[in-house]
């Protein structure tokens, strides 16, 4: 009779959009050997979610949402429901910008009484590949202090920072008020994974949001799962402005206490239309300033999603124009 393999499990650390091209890519995985979590932030306040924190006074869904979506049953455009939960109203009074994923996330929360439950219920619906998992259940606000001193508030203010604050300041703390515990089933996940995957996302208001939860910091300096960054394409104006490809391992070190053992990295020059709509932001494609002996094992490829990215009708925020291919990166980090 032969023996049954052991499944490797992956933990998928963040939030928002990269998170998502994680979860897209490897998903497809999930029966084939692999066993996924996502653990994302519970930091998020703008947009609709922004608008239904503040009115229903319940944990942000924005990142639950992107997740679950993500690891739903079927490809793209081949789960109704799937397309459902990421349906964004373009128009209607106190409607328009919400999404629907959002307002369904609330309501199981009205009606079951507890956001674990929600998102539990919806996992179940959208027979999700993989788990969901909230890095805490406490109600907390983002909380930055720049090199100059100045102290801001709230995701969306760090995130969005041109109304409040020069985006070239770089940020040198990051924390939660109140501090908050990381959820067990969190910290469960990370002791148990073989492989923790970091980004890409926006590194102060997706990635290390989750850092900083009680516990989660230490569980991950601990756990004898390889970590995984994968750098991002383009700076940040706000966050990770000037920012190049070592700056993004110094930075996740110096919140995890420990240097990640592989990094991915992008290789292929990005389309120069694309670099030209993003300099008058002032963002910028990353460097690749890696020295040959880093330390660690570093994967340059080709990670690049061939298509420009489409902002969806209603969407209000701003959203990253190239991204990396779901499929590029989990056929890297399936090799590892």
């Amino acid at each position: 009779m032969p023996i049954k393999k052991k499944k490797k499990n992956i933990v998928v650390l963040g939030g928002g959009t990269g998170t998502y091209t994680v979860l897209t890519g490897l998903k497809e995985y999930a029966d084939d050997g692999i066993s996924l979590s996502a653990i994302v932030s519970m930091a998020d306040s703008g947009g609709s979610t922004g608008r239904l924190r503040d009115e229903f006074g319940y944990l942000p869904v924005g990142d639950v949402r992107m997740a679950l979506a993500a690891l739903a049953e079927g490809e793209n455009g081949d789960n109704l429901l799937r397309e459902l939960f990421l349906y964004r109203f373009d128009k209607g009074t106190g409607l328009k910008g919400h999404n629907v994923g959002n307002l369904l996330l609330v309501a199981l929360t009205d009606i079951l009484g507890s956001e674990t439950k929600a998102i539990q219920f919806a996992g179940e619906v959208l027979r999700i590949r993989g788990k969901v998992i909230p890095v805490t259940t406490r109600n907390v606000t983002l909380s930055a202090k720049y090199a100059d001193g100045s102290i801001v508030k709230g995701e969306t203010n760090i995130d969005e920072p041109p109304r409040i604050h020069d985006g070239t300041q770089r940020i040198r703390r990051l924390w939660l008020d109140p501090e908050a515990p990381a959820t067990p089933e969190a910290l469960s996940a990370i002791r148990a994974a073989d492989m923790v995957v970091l980004g890409p996302g926006d590194l102060y208001t997706s990635i290390l949001p989750n850092v900083i939860a009680g516990g989660v910091a230490k569980a991950l300096s601990k756990a004898h799962a390889k970590l995984v960054l994968i750098v991002n394409l383009m700076s940040k104006y706000g966050q990770t402005h000037g920012f190049n490809a070592s700056d993004f391992i110094t930075e996740t070190a110096k919140y995890i206490g420990r240097a990640p053992d592989v990094i991915l990295l992008n290789n292929k020059p990005l389309p120069p239309s694309i670099i030209k709509k993003y300099r008058t932001e002032q963002e910028f494609p990353i460097v690749d300033d890696l020295p040959p002996s880093a330390g660690m094992r570093v994967i340059r490829r080709d990670f690049l999603r061939p298509d420009e990215v489409k902002k969806a009708s209603g969407d209000v925020r701003k959203i990253s124009l190239v991204r990396h291919d779901p499929k590029k990166l989990a056929r890297a980090l399936l090799s590892l």
